[in-house]
């Protein structure tokens, strides 16, 4: 096998890969093939680094694809997931960079980057937020997002200080947490009772499933920012940056064809 290849002893572990690389399976003999079994064992138990950079390698790889599928996803999705009355607007409504935040009542990391968020619009007077519950961590979540839908049928002018109050809680969020949450920042809890059988509420939560479905999402926080999609309580700076890049290419004049 090694003759054929022309390699000497020294030289095997260096270019084993680059054979394997360049000639498919089916061109090496079962001979062949049970003799490189142990030396490409061999090789992986002297150099098990190796196999830590083939890992970065792929999760790379893997990574790129996955950002460019949410890419295309994203401009199918854009129109709904930025300008969706179902979607709760906080900062400025007329901002020339929107922010959109998919999130759970329950999620430890959302509690921990809505600090992040507040940061965000206080030092940003042209960002605009866009609000997205999305209940993934059991039922208590759910009963949670069905209050917060109703609050911003009910008092939608209210509901940044529902949504700091019941994320700033203590213990697991459920409809009872939502509830008390609302009469402490002045909502009636009947008003919001009297949504409870309301269609959209579901319509509401439904819409946020597709398009966390569409984007790929798997937990919260998620945000999107410009044509970004970024995953997880990745903190102030990066939200920032994501944002200022954002910005600037809005700004960015269109290339001549």
């Amino acid at each position: 096998m090694f003759s054929r290849l022309g390699l000497s002893a020294g030289l095997i572990p260096l270019a084993l890969a680059a054979a394997l690389a360049s000639s498919p399976a089916s061109a090496f003999t079962d001979e062949e093939k049970k003799e490189l079994g142990p030396v490409i064992r061999e090789y992986l138990l002297q150099n098990p680094e190796v196999l830590q950079e083939a890992i970065m390698v792929l999760e790379t790889r893997h990574n790129a694809a996955e950002a460019q599928e949410r890419g295309k996803a994203l401009a199918s999705v854009k129109p709904l997931l930025m300008e969706s009355p179902r979607g709760v607007v906080v900062g400025n409504p007329k901002g020339d960079v929107t922010l959109v935040e998919f999130f759970d009542y329950n999620c430890g990391y959302c509690k921990h980057a809505l600090a992040d968020l507040q940061n965000l619009i206080k030092e940003d007077p042209n960002l605009r937020v866009v609000l997205r519950e999305f209940p993934v961590l059991g039922p208590g979540s759910v009963e949670a997002a069905q209050v917060a839908v109703a609050v911003r049928m009910v008092a939608p002018d209210k509901y940044m200080a529902f949504h700091q109050a019941l994320l700033n809680g203590r213990g697991q969020a459920d409809r009872a947490k939502a509830l008390a949450a609302a009469k402490s920042v002045g909502i009636d809890p009947d008003l919001l009772q009297k949504q409870a059988s309301s269609p959209e509420l579901n319509a509401t939560l439904d819409e946020s499933m597709k398009l966390a479905e569409a984007l790929s999402l798997n937990g919260t926080p998620s945000y999107v920012v410009g044509d970004q999609v970024v995953v997880g309580a990745v903190g102030f700076d990066k939200l920032k940056a994501a944002i200022a890049d954002t910005r600037a290419k809005e700004k960015a004049p269109a290339k001549a064809n």
